[in-house]
């Protein structure tokens, strides 16, 4: 059956139980498969025990081995040996070290000039979460400041309004604060942190100390930044699941979407559709904090080119983000060979580097018949939390790898953008995504964030300590559940980290 008959269909099926007739709908399932999916994706009332599967949050993805640092860096359990392969060179091309140019070492040059890291693993250590700089005369490294300026006339904010670009960059800095650079250039500046302390009293009479963070930028070496000019900070997001997370179908995150509040909860997820620089069609944005990017590969050459100044055959930019106005970065040399491609990173890196980000497999669950860990799973759902961070979902038969196909995974996000309060504005928009709206990021492996990467700072700018003050800086459309969490007695705080801990 063609697939436009087969919506309607299932349109008129669904109607029957309660959905509107707009809700989005699959096209990849027969009507029998999409009931079933509906209701095994359909939040649980029963917390007296673990819901079937819930072990295995990336279904026959994930894996198994023993709990370490390397938690995060293994393949998706369910590849075949040749993909296996590819996912190896992928690890290996991420951990690759980039030289500045000219070198001796041809395919490893084309550095810069500018840049933050000379690799990908350099800001995703261990595949695990960045952080933000300890202390004053540490460089941030897995942690950047993002820039940008707001439109400036009436053409810019049509482009902007017609999805053309998702902002525009600070005039003589770019898209991004590059705190390194070669030999012989200057770095563009230092971010600079000041943090300071704000107590909050809970409901039982305890004290919460959240810090605040204030941003700036030392030592400008290409002159004063524009006055319009917007900072916003963003730690190195967890790596896992990612092409899972692609896999899930636009239907079911467009389902979730409510930007007008029309059932009045409070909730108004929003999707962020950009363009995809891939073929210039405009896409549902799913990666990135603002969901900026709709797919990993896009997602990864704007990281190849922004963070580390690598030109690949999407993102063709020998010279990263220099502007313009740095005349001394655009007269350094780059890394493009016209003997191995038009760019520095020539396909199959970026193709592989793609797949390994694609298929970094989600640890097994732990502890989920714990007694603590049920209550606090239980209080998640009462407070709401499940609004933005949805629990689970069946991806689509149709993914791009089949190791992603049909399977019931547990991300815990909608993949949407929602107004986050003024706490964690930053002021900032992109794309359709304002300064205050952030994307809902999946909580699956959480818990393991100490053990990979050796801190329990959370949140877009590592501001929050643990998870407690992670959740009490959420504002905006989660102040609700925020307060609710906040007038719990310890016990029951507890045990909601408890759960939080064990995904």
């Amino acid at each position: 059956m063609h697939k436009y008959f087969t919506a309607l269909l299932v349109v008129t099926l669904l109607a029957g139980f309660g959905f509107a007739d707009d809700t989005p709908v699959r096209t990849d399932l027969t009507p029998e498969d999409l009931a079933r999916v509906r209701a095994i994706a359909a939040p649980t009332d029963d917390f007296s025990r673990p819901e079937p599967f819930e072990a295995l949050p990336a279904g026959a993805s994930t894996t198994k081995k023993l709990v370490n640092r390397d938690s995060f860096s293994h393949s998706s359990a369910n590849l075949t040996f040749e993909q296996e392969g590819d996912f190896k060179l992928g690890n290996a091309l991420f951990r690759k070290v980039w030289v500045s140019s000219p070198s001796s070492t041809l395919a490893s040059d084309g550095l810069g000039p500018l840049f933050n890291a000379r690799g990908c693993q350099n800001c995703h250590l261990k595949d695990g979460r960045g952080r933000p700089p300890e202390g004053s005369e540490e460089n941030a490294v897995s942690m950047f400041l993002r820039l940008s300026v707001p439109p400036q006339d009436a053409a810019q904010q049509t482009l902007l309004d017609s999805r053309g670009v998702l902002l525009f960059p600070e005039p003589t800095y770019g898209e991004q604060l590059q705190v390194f650079a070669v030999p012989g250039l200057p770095a563009e500046g230092r971010m600079v942190i000041d943090y300071t302390e704000v107590p909050v009293t809970l409901g039982d009479g305890t004290v919460v100390s959240l810090r605040h963070p204030a941003y700036s930028i030392a030592d400008l070496a290409y002159g004063p930044l524009s006055e319009h000019v917007m900072l916003s900070p963003r730690v190195a997001p967890p790596m896992i699941g990612l092409g899972l997370l692609e896999a899930v179908p636009q239907e079911d995150i467009l389902a979730q979407s409510d930007p007008d509040d029309r059932d009045g909860d409070g909730i108004s997820g929003k999707p962020n559709f950009v363009t995809d620089i891939a073929d210039g069609q405009v896409k549902l944005g799913r990666f990135g904090w603002k969901a900026g990017a709709p797919s990993i590969r896009v997602q990864s050459a704007s990281a190849f080119s922004g963070d580390i100044g690598i030109s690949t055959p999407l993102v063709n930019r020998p010279y990263g983000d220099c502007t313009p106005a740095q005349a001394a970065c655009l007269a350094m040399p780059n890394g493009e060979q016209s003997e191995r491609g038009v760019s520095e990173g020539p396909d199959p890196v970026l193709d592989l580097v793609t797949f390994y980000s694609q298929n970094l497999g989600v640890p097994r669950r732990r502890d989920i018949d714990d007694a603590a860990v049920l209550r606090g799973k239980q209080q998640f759902y009462a407070l709401g939390c499940i609004s933005c961070h949805t629990p689970k979902y069946v991806t689509s038969r149709e993914a791009i790898t089949d190791a992603h196909k049909f399977q019931l995974i547990w991300p815990y996000t909608d993949l949407l953008l929602h107004d986050m309060g003024e706490g964690l504005a930053d002021h900032r928009p992109e794309g359709a995504a304002d300064g205050y709206e952030w994307r809902t990021p999946p909580l699956w492996g959480i818990g393991l964030t100490q053990t990979v990467s050796g801190h329990t700072l959370f949140l877009h700018d590592g501001r929050a300590r643990n998870l407690t003050e992670a959740i009490l800086w959420h504002g905006g459309e989660a102040e609700a559940a925020k307060a609710g969490f906040a007038n719990l007695p310890e016990s029951a705080r507890n045990d909601l980290i408890a759960f939080l801990e064990s995904l």
